[in-house]
């Protein structure tokens, strides 16, 4: 069960869709489009031995559960921002109501042997109404985005009903040992739940497994992309604006938890304290709007035009602009081929639940002269990739230094770093992740409590 609109292009939805493929099944989400008034039943149609069954939303569900609950109460506050929460009675009763009527339009498509793989913040109650709608075969939900501390998480008026909910799975996933453990720490703690012998926990009447399985890429698809009549197009035509100079790219949704704004005060420090590399490094941001109506974005954007337009301000020359800040979207092919002609990887999220912009960069160099990922400690990718520089993306200046480190590093050690990026990225791939999780869900039949 997913939502097409905020599906990982090549990522998520690629994995799921091959999973169906071979399992055949069900995908069941949310259409994308909003209606005036709520619409019966679902769009229903196959292709292959795959069924999507679609179902819209109004405009007041799409303004309460989607903008209001899910963006900005749950979304803010699952990345450490309660500062910019917003906490409405009606925006939960929104959210409520979808998960509802999202359970009762999908409990037909079942039977008594299904898996149902639920996803995503967006339905967090969506276990506990399937469960209310009779339905008793084996589920699983797995959690894209951090899961934050539990005196964080507590900080949800709903925090306990939002608890209520998980503990309907039989089996709960996160990104990292670390949102694994603030999920178990918090049921713990908040929920008096017992921790059985072999690892499970017995909360709200429930028997539940909480376990990480960290999501991946497709390698061998990334370094064909990059490899490809359109990357290597990309590539082309960024290197002539560049001139060759060395490329530092970053790619990210305009979103506040990417720590976009520390990035550029990153790079415009290397300037200031590197005056050998002015004019020898551009950096690229591609950074996509995202959610423009809620007002945080709109804030970040004007932030970044203006940090973007200090830095060229200060540095430019006629020949040469140091930052180009695209505020667009483009297509995989393309992204790979710019990724495989970078020197630096830039992945500095102030909070992500795994970002698998580091692996696709990694995944798309070229193995005799690899780039140098900079990847921020507060990245799930990080428990994962130890061998990029890892910095806090809030010390601007050990960010900018190791901009710097990355740009000087001697070939011989950007091709041992990546050797030992590429393997974890190779073992853990996207296929991995979806085999081991349903596996895990598979074997939850039958357990006792």
């Amino acid at each position: 069960m997913e939502t097409p609109g905020e599906s990982r292009a090549g990522g998520l939805a690629v994995a799921l869709r091959d999973a169906l493929a071979q399992r055949g099944g069900v995908w069941f989400g949310w259409s994308g489009d909003t209606v005036e008034r709520e619409t019966r039943g679902v769009r229903h149609f196959t292709e292959g031995n795959v069924e999507f069954a679609l179902a819209d939303l109004t405009l007041p569900e799409y303004e309460g559960y989607y903008l209001g609950y899910a963006n900005r109460a749950l979304w803010p506050v699952f990345h450490y921002r309660v500062d910019l929460a917003h906490f409405d009675e009606s925006d939960f009763a929104a959210y409520e109501q979808v998960n509802r009527r999202f359970a009762r339009l999908l409990a037909p498509f079942t039977r008594p042997d299904d898996m149902v793989w639920v996803h995503d913040y967006h339905f967090l109650l969506m276990g506990q109404e399937l469960r209310a709608s009779g339905w008793r075969g084996r589920m699983g939900f797995f959690l894209h985005v951090p899961f934050p501390a539990p005196e964080v998480f507590s900080a949800l008026p709903q925090h306990q009903r939002l608890a209520l909910g998980l503990a309907a799975f039989d089996l709960v996933g996160f990104q990292t040992d670390r949102d694994t453990a603030n999920f178990r720490r918090y049921l713990v703690e908040n929920a008096g739940a017992e921790i059985l012998e072999d690892g499970r926990l017995r909360v709200f009447d429930q028997v539940l497994r909480a376990a990480t399985f960290s999501i991946g890429v497709d390698p061998d698809d990334v370094a064909a992309q990059a490899e490809g009549e359109e990357g290597v197009a990309a590539a082309a035509r960024v290197g002539k604006i560049t001139d060759h100079r060395a490329l530092v790219i970053g790619v990210d949704r305009m979103d506040y938890s990417k720590g976009l704004p520390q990035r550029m005060e990153a790079f415009g420090r290397m300037l200031d304290d590197h005056e050998e590399l002015r004019g020898r490094v551009s950096f690229l941001q591609i950074a996509p709007p995202s959610r423009e109506s809620v007002d945080a974005y709109q804030v970040l954007r004007e932030e970044l035009d203006r940090l973007a337009g200090r830095i060229n301000a200060d540095y430019a020359d006629l020949d040469w602009m140091p930052i180009r800040y695209l505020a667009r979207s483009y297509d995989r092919g393309t992204l790979c081929g710019l990724y495989r002609l970078a020197r630096v990887g830039l992945v500095t999220p102030l909070h992500d639940g795994m970002n698998l912009v580091a692996k696709e960069f990694v995944a798309a160099q070229t193995p005799e002269d690899p780039g140098v990922l900079v990847l921020s400690e507060f990245a799930g990718a990080a428990e994962q990739m130890q061998a990029a520089l890892l910095v806090n993306p809030h010390d601007i200046a050990a960010t900018a230094d190791a901009i710097h480190r990355a740009l000087s590093m001697p070939r011989e050690e950007r091709i041992e770093r990546w050797q030992d990026l590429i393997r974890n990225v190779q073992e853990h791939d996207i296929a991995w992740w979806r085999r081991s999780f349903l596996d895990a869900l598979e074997a939850s039949a039958g357990v006792p409590a």
